[in-house]
């Protein structure tokens, strides 16, 4: 694996904006931001109104948060709180944003497609579809490394073809090395002793809904309801989508590879090569946590990738761009 660039060698800086999504969450995200930057209660006090819940209260509440109808709000928010401090601190224009999964939709909102308000609405509806479409049935997700991308599909259709009942696909490419499997529990757990039986690790994750399988299925068609009620614009800034690891073409197409994205796997490692063949050489990291960037340091290409959810992260951004 190729280690990643020394930032002092690049110039100029040709920046993508990328966008976290489920399992970034952690009580009190942003509050450090907070106490010095208005933004994030400002934007907030927003979402909470386009909800009408306050989702500055329930991101102190553990158990609230990880709900998945509360989790896609909250962290949408945070990301674009985030965003919104980072359109004042840096002159910059990224080239590209993306988004992991749920990170998607907080691309599109940062690039102007589908507006702030709506866009807070939408996550919360797709939560609420995501469960329930798989309401009483007992699920799961694990992460599997150290296995090339075609032996985990290979193993996750033995599984589906051989045992009773199971229900389990590649979800999430991540890496070289770490691709997620989602399903029913049954198809999961065959592929965790598949994947054991060939001396690799798979490791059973903590989710509340399986994303990105076959089960997501009926969550689908009715968010593709929900979308077409919403108004969409042009993009400001290409946004690189989960479907294909490409800039969809036209709203229609943004739509679709939303609809399809809730039950097919997300192409993340495709889209860092996409975003390393289009000479980006740094990634801003826009939204909770660092889970994006160490994935950034695992990929075929490795970019320069730069968390900003703390003020000393933040700092260290600004000073890397001057």
């Amino acid at each position: 694996m190729a280690s990643v660039p020394d930032i002092k060698t690049i110039q100029p800086p040709r920046i993508a904006v990328i966008f976290p999504g489920q399992g970034s969450q952690a009580v009190n995200m942003t509050a450090e931001l907070a106490e010095i930057y208005p933004q994030i209660n400002d934007t907030f006090a927003e979402a909470s109104e386009a909800l009408g819940e306050d989702l500055w209260a329930i991101c102190q509440d553990e158990e609230r948060l990880n709900q998945t109808q509360y989790t896609q709000p909250a962290l949408l928010t945070a990301s674009i709180a985030i965003w919104r401090i980072l359109q004042d601190k840096i002159d910059n224009v990224p080239c590209y944003l993306a988004g992991h999964s749920l990170g998607e939709y907080s691309a599109l909102c940062a690039a102007g497609v589908i507006s702030f308000a709506d866009a807070v609405r939408l996550v919360h509806q797709r939560g609420q579809l995501m469960q329930q479409a798989v309401e009483g049935i007992d699920t799961g997700m694990a992460a599997v490394l150290g296995l090339e991308d075609h032996r985990v599909v290979t193993l996750c259709e033995q599984a589906t073809e051989h045992v009773d009942g199971a229900i389990v696909g590649a979800a999430n490419f991540n890496s070289p090395g770490q691709v997620v499997v989602s399903g029913n529990a049954v198809g999961v757990n065959a592929v965790i002793d598949k994947v054991q039986n060939t001396g690799k690790k798979a490791i059973a994750l903590k989710v509340s809904v399986p994303s990105h399988c076959a089960l997501m299925k009926p969550a689908s068609s009715a968010l593709a309801e929900a979308l077409s009620a919403i108004k969409f614009d042009q993009a400001t800034i290409p946004v690189i989508q989960n479907r294909h690891a490409r800039v969809e073409a036209g709203i229609q197409g943004v739509k679709q590879a939303l609809t399809e994205q809730l039950s097919e796997p997300v192409l993340w490692s495709q889209t860092m090569q996409e975003l390393a063949e289009k000479q980006i050489n740094i990634l801003i990291e826009c939204g909770s946590g660092n889970v994006l960037s160490n994935l950034a340091k695992r990929q075929a290409n490795p970019i320069a990738s730069y968390p900003v959810d703390k003020p000393a992260r933040l700092d260290k951004l600004i000073e890397v761009l001057s």
